[in-house]
């Protein structure tokens, strides 16, 4: 088995390298391949057959530890940097609710879907300490409400064990890649989606002319300067972001000893909180030009860094082992999706904002941008701008959901 972490970060970057490359190819077959099997999937999917097969021995590896602990907040930084808020509101009411109702979904989703399944079947949904099955669908509510970037504070915060958290890992990744599927899918046919509907789709068109200038006014080669600035903030920021928490947490757990159960002594909760507030408001100054310089792509390459080394701890043969999870991920999922179709028909919202308010919230940045560049690749910063929103209130939201969760496995 190989333990060197050199060696396990080398086939990590390179199975993402050839994902990457495989999927911006023009060659048919890749085409058609990447249209029913969604790229992010084959990101967690492939570097867990590593672990499947004994080739790799994670059990005392540092990568997950540098990932979630200097690349989440970092990217975290750099994804939220770049909000703008006025072209938020641009979009219109119709993108903004959609966004929310999907936030709604999920929130509210995770404690309805564990009630139904705690009335029917409370000994499969039980659990003591790190084996409670509440502290584990909570790194999945920080997964849908912004991606892996909050799964992983989620899982830092609430601790469930190894066992549970490969096993939440592969509820998420196989519920939520299905309804990707289902997405893209429905990509070819969002005209026919548009009239059942009854949206109109023309502000739509309006967005995709204007985000198609937008890319080319803002697009240039980052110079060194440039990636040194990124760099610079980013890790400049979660450095004092890591003082902040060390000095925070041990102060709270010391004066308001009370606060321990909502995990406010928690140093991780306060790193992720702080580098996601710094994040924002270093979008109303200058920094936000760093955008440009392809600060949000190096925040999306952390990302994927720390998408593969969760994938590194999926159980991908945990759905023989334990269904019902799998069952409480699928009603959560139908809960999200039922309050998003109820709405759209509502405020007659088009398929677009549908699907990229669903996946800003269920994936955030690493696959929101692929459902908005599969209507237009012009779309695609639209799903960022989205998700990194997400990503702001995922820390938050999925907090408030794990609370619920946790109330309802006590009652």
């Amino acid at each position: 088995m190989i333990d060197n972490d050199a060696v396990i970060l080398g086939l990590l970057l390179v199975i993402l390298a050839v994902i990457f490359r495989t999927n911006d190819s023009p060659h048919p077959f890749f085409r058609r391949f990447y249209r029913f099997v969604p790229m992010l999937l084959l990101c967690y999917f492939l570097p867990s057959l590593l672990t499947l097969s004994g080739l790799v021995d994670i059990e005392n590896s540092m990568l997950y530890f540098v990932a979630t602990r200097y690349l989440l907040p970092a990217s975290l930084v750099l994804l939220t940097l770049s909000i703008d808020l006025s072209e938020i509101v641009k979009l219109g009411p119709k993108a903004i609710i959609m966004f929310l109702t999907g936030t709604v979904g999920v929130v509210i989703g995770g404690p309805l879907a564990l009630l139904i399944v705690v009335l029917v079947s409370p000994e499969s949904v039980g659990g003591q300490d790190g084996e409670a099955i509440w502290r584990g669908l909570a790194t999945v509510a920080g997964s849908w409400i912004g991606g892996g970037a909050n799964q992983a504070a989620m899982k830092e915060i609430f601790e469930p064990s190894e066992r549970l958290y490969s096993l939440m890992v592969a509820v998420d990744v196989v519920v939520a890649e299905v309804w990707m599927a289902i997405l893209l899918l429905g990509v070819g046919k969002h005209r026919w989606i548009d009239a059942r509907l009854k949206a109109d789709s023309s502000s739509v068109d309006q967005l995709t002319e204007k985000m198609e200038l937008f890319s080319k006014q803002s697009r240039r080669i980052p110079s060194s300067t440039d990636l040194l600035m990124v760099l610079g903030v980013a890790f400049g920021v979660t450095a004092l972001c890591h003082l902040a928490a060390d000095a925070i947490a041990p102060w709270i757990e010391q004066n308001y000893p009370t606060l321990n159960r909502f995990s406010l002594n928690s140093a991780f909760f306060w790193l992720i909180v702080l580098a996601t507030t710094g994040g924002v408001l270093l979008s109303f100054t200058s920094a936000r030009g760093l955008h440009g310089a392809g600060a949000s792509q190096l925040g999306t390459v952390f990302i994927f860094m720390l998408v593969a080394t969760i994938g590194l701890r999926m159980d991908v043969t945990a759905v023989a082992e334990r269904p019902m999870a799998f069952v409480i991920g699928g009603l959560w999922m139908m809960i999200h999706v039922g309050l998003l179709l109820v709405v759209a028909v509502l405020i007659r919202a088009p398929y677009f904002f549908l699907a990229v308010g669903s996946k800003a919230n269920i994936g955030g940045a690493a696959s929101a941008p692929v459902v908005a560049a599969a209507f237009h690749p012009a779309l695609a910063p639209v799903g960022v701008l989205l998700a990194v929103v997400g990503y702001a209130l995922g820390t938050y939201a999925a907090y408030l959901c794990a609370l619920m969760m946790e109330a309802i496995s006590a009652a």
